[in-house]
């Protein structure tokens, strides 16, 4: 599917590079098990770190590209290949199709689970592209009526 090298969860990596320490981690955990969310969103909502920041950790760190999605027009054909409550679950957004290629932008293609949910979701090969959290949302709200 997507590139599959050795990923580690978001946390782990955000820890490795320096950018939130073991404790923010484990506290941030503690809240996601109690509240659910994504552990991004966690970290982000506790200002251990920014969207922006992990946006860039995750592009330097894996080569995923990033893509502000602010002037970046999705067609509405497009956004039907993915349900609107598995792009709120994932923070995620389909952006284009070419042939069997699905490009998607998510605030943490870390996510192997969400990939392959919208591989069998789509039945296309999935591309993937960073976007911040706060992007994705404002996305979803515009396209998804």
């Amino acid at each position: 599917m997507a590139n599959r090298v050795n990923l580690k969860q978001l946390g782990e990596l955000l820890v490795e590079i320096g950018l939130i320490t073991k404790d923010q981690l484990n506290h941030a955990l503690e809240i996601q098990k109690n509240k659910g969310g994504l552990i991004g969103q966690v970290l982000v909502d506790l200002g251990y770190v920014s969207e922006e920041a992990i946006a860039q950790a995750i592009t330097a760190q894996y080569g995923f590209p990033y893509l502000p999605l602010e002037n970046y027009e999705i067609d509405s054909e497009i956004v039907k290949i993915v349900p609107k409550n598995v792009a709120i679950q994932y923070c995620l957004i389909p952006l284009d199709k070419i042939g069997g290629n699905l490009t998607i932008a998510m605030a943490n293609p870390l996510n192997n689970q969400a990939v392959e949910d919208i591989v069998l979701l789509s039945g296309l090969y999935v591309q993937l592209f960073v976007s911040t959290a706060s992007d994705i949302k404002k996305a979803i709200e515009k396209y998804y009526k």
